[in-house]
């Protein structure tokens, strides 16, 4: 694995000495310490199976429903969304995008931020495919890249899919940017591509042998990925906040369906009771998938 310990020379200075960088190093550190932990643990998921081994086109209605109820409940989907509506109720959107591609605040320049956007879209991506490739697969080589190939072919397609449902968006609604380019500003593709490759690496997680601080410190990176990726939009002057807020909702919502339908991870998909001691007694929780 190439860990970016170098940036290149062409990113603004404000990217390879400041607090981003820092930030993503961090994040393929990490990384690295993850697929060390996977080659050194067990080489299947504690259900036996390996991940992407059960990946699957047809996984069933009831699974569909479920996963596509869980992914709109998240907040990740229903936030971004409802900010989005919040900014444009208050008539805050443009006040915002102009303050923000006037002052740039963090990335130093709409310059900046244009080139730290694209910056922040690859690693996106980089943190997806390899936190796919270090989750447990198998010990047999060919059983490993089978699997791999599955596993993978999952997460494009949702890629693929953020990314058209994005471009028919932008080619339905011809919103303006705010700096005038183009009429291609809703919704942000940098945001939505960030968050499905961010909310897949984020689910790759729970697959990988690794301490309940390690998964969280991981999941501040790729939120604060995300985030960088959204407000660098802004800075340069390419989107409104509720652009990249609605992308990001977009991107998150098709990364956890996809991944929770189709990648076929546990998710009960039977009737199932658990019973819960408390100190009042005892609480019955009934799951009913429907």
């Amino acid at each position: 694995m190439l860990l970016p310990t170098h940036f290149p020379a062409s990113l603004p200075s404000s990217i390879r000495r400041g607090k981003w960088s820092h930030g993503i190093q961090a994040i393929w550190i990490l990384l690295l310490a993850a697929a060390i932990a996977s080659v050194c643990g067990c080489a299947t998921l504690p259900s036996g199976r390996g991940w992407g081994q059960d990946a699957t086109a047809f996984p069933g209605w009831h699974r569909l429903w479920a996963a596509a109820k869980e992914a709109a409940l998240e907040p990740a989907t229903w936030g971004p969304l409802a900010g989005a509506l919040a900014f444009q109720a208050a008539d805050l959107d443009r006040k915002v995008a102009g303050w923000t591609s006037e002052h740039t605040p963090l990335f130093g320049s709409q310059e900046n931020a244009d080139r730290a956007s694209d910056y922040l879209t690859y690693s996106a991506f980089a943190a997806y495919l390899s936190s796919g490739l270090v989750t447990p697969s198998g010990e047999d080589r060919a059983q490993w890249a089978l699997a791999k190939a599955k596993g993978i072919a999952i997460g494009g397609a949702a890629i693929a899919l953020t990314d058209g449902m994005t471009d028919l968006l932008k080619e339905t609604t011809h919103r303006q940017r705010p700096d005038g380019t183009s009429e291609r500003s809703f919704p942000s593709a940098h945001a939505s591509a960030a968050a499905v490759n961010l909310t897949l690496a984020s689910r790759n997680l729970d697959s990988l042998p690794l301490s309940g601080g390690t998964k969280a410190a991981l999941r501040v990176g790729f939120f604060s990925m995300a985030m960088g990726t959204a407000w660098a939009r802004l800075e340069a002057g390419k989107h409104f906040p509720s652009d990249v807020l609605v992308g990001a909702a977009l991107g998150h919502f098709l990364g956890a369906f996809f991944n929770d339908a189709f990648l076929g991870l546990d998710l009960p998909s039977d009737p199932s009771i658990a019973i819960d001691p408390s100190r009042r007694g005892v609480r019955i929780n009934l799951f009913w998938p429907f």
